[in-house]
């Protein structure tokens, strides 16, 4: 992609604030203080300055109302130049992927040299809302000049009063009605997935986390952040080392009486912020920085979210692959979005299935086995934790640092999302 005249977009740094639950050490930070805390760790990796940054691209899924162009609100907050443009997107759980690639496009179209992109959610902040009768019939009296008989009026249509409670947030399909979790239960069952596999998996990913931590690996994209209280939080807060499969055999089925998804196999609710500095290569040389990796392709799709919902990333990662020039056999690094174990497992199957390729891509051949030791060699969301907005912003730093930290040559990565959408990208070590 524009080799030639030093366009190619690269990722330059890369920072995220640490995971933790929702409810916990974050509870008072939302989305756009936890984004601003990210932007900050990365800006000082690469030593930039508040005139330095072109744009700002930031990811989300739960907007604050008040302020949902929180692209903007950040770059506000980090005393950016006013003349930084601004933007937030939402692709639910590929928003910070969405964020990055649209970022490199612009940097790839000369529109931009300095792009600081990536994604927050502050699911502790979530919020409440009011059932739609209640808004309808109140709006009049806070835009207008009510009388008493207009409050007299309105309160005859809110009856009856159970109707005035506010409804409990739930990541249901508009579209099925399906919660989340439900989708997966199902996926689990037509993919032939058991509760063994999925608590096996959900192990695999804490005790890979739990080594990245004691290893020092992930010393170079997490940031300390100190919250409105003082706490100073330094480290994941939700990475069980110490987990078993007899503890995660222990737990109940979460979705369905008779169902195999727990919270031990499922991805919990998090708040945290991830961070990433794209730039022009050239613009990159030009001040000396040593680029970590490049966006080689990328790819979003479609699925019917009555089929299978979670099962985007098994189309999308084959066609960033294709538009990549290469094989699942020419990559060192796969990182899967772990929202449920049994979602992971499902799209692993597919890749290695012959009919699902014939059927669902139309190719003779199977897209490949993906061997254990290429497959989220430092862990993922099930041990992370998964801020919505942030997760696609968190795998690009982690797989940008990891192949400039090994020497390998590429990562590709996958993303399923609410909607039935599935997101995939290439990245490539700079040499």
């Amino acid at each position: 992609m524009n080799k030639q005249d030093g366009r190619r977009a690269v990722v330059v740094a890369g920072a995220r604030t640490p995971f933790v639950k929702a409810f916990g050490d974050f509870t008072t930070m939302d989305t756009i203080a936890l984004g601003v805390a990210a932007s900050r760790g990365a800006m000082a990796k690469v030593g930039l300055g508040v005139r330095d940054i072109d744009s700002v691209v930031w990811g989300g899924v739960i907007l604050p109302s008040g302020s949902p162009n929180v692209g903007r609100e950040i770059a506000l907050d980090l005393g950016l130049d006013p003349r930084a443009e601004a933007m937030t997107v939402t692709r639910a759980c590929a928003s910070g992927l969405q964020a990055i690639t649209l970022a490199a496009a612009a940097i790839e179209r000369g529109e931009a040299d300095v792009v600081l992109c990536g994604g927050s959610d502050s699911t502790s902040n979530a919020e409440i809302k009011l059932p739609q009768k209640v808004v309808h019939a109140l709006a009049p009296l806070a835009l207008g000049k009510p009388t008493r008989s207009d409050y007299l009026a309105v309160l005859s249509q809110l009856w009856p009063i159970t109707d005035l409670l506010p409804r409990q947030p739930k990541i249901a399909e508009r579209s099925t009605g399906e919660v989340m979790g439900e989708a997966a239960e199902r996926m689990a069952r037509r993919n032939e997935v058991g509760r063994a596999e999925q608590d096996a998996f959900a192990l695999r990913s804490h005790q890979r986390a739990a080594a990245a931590i004691a290893g020092g690996v992930f010393d170079d994209e997490v940031v300390e952040v100190t919250t409105p209280e003082g706490k100073t939080v330094r480290a994941d807060g939700l990475v069980r080392g110490d987990t078993s499969l007899e503890k995660l055999g222990k737990l109940r089925a979460a979705f369905a009486k008779d169902g195999t998804l727990t919270a031990g196999n499922s991805s919990a609710l998090t708040d945290g912020g991830a961070a990433v500095v794209l730039m022009s290569e050239a613009k990159a040389r030009s001040l000396g920085l040593k680029p970590k990796a490049a966006l080689r392709s990328w790819a979003y799709v479609g699925v019917d979210p009555a089929d299978q919902l979670l099962m985007g990333p098994a189309l999308a990662m084959p066609l960033a692959l294709e538009r990549a020039g290469l094989s699942l056999g020419d990559i060192d690094l796969v990182d899967l979005h772990e929202a449920f174990a049994a979602q992971v497992l499902s799209i692993l199957k597919m890749l290695a299935s012959a009919s699902f390729a014939k059927a669902r891509l139309g190719r003779e051949s199977a897209v490949g086995t993906v061997q254990d030791e290429r497959l989220n060699v430092h862990g993922g969301s099930l041990a992370l934790g998964h801020p919505f907005g942030a997760t696609g912003a968190r795998m690009v730093t982690t797989m940008a640092n990891e192949l400039a930290r090994t020497g390998k040559k590429t990562a590709l990565l996958g993303i399923c999302a609410a909607g039935g959408l599935g997101a995939a990208a290439v990245l490539e070590r700079v040499e």
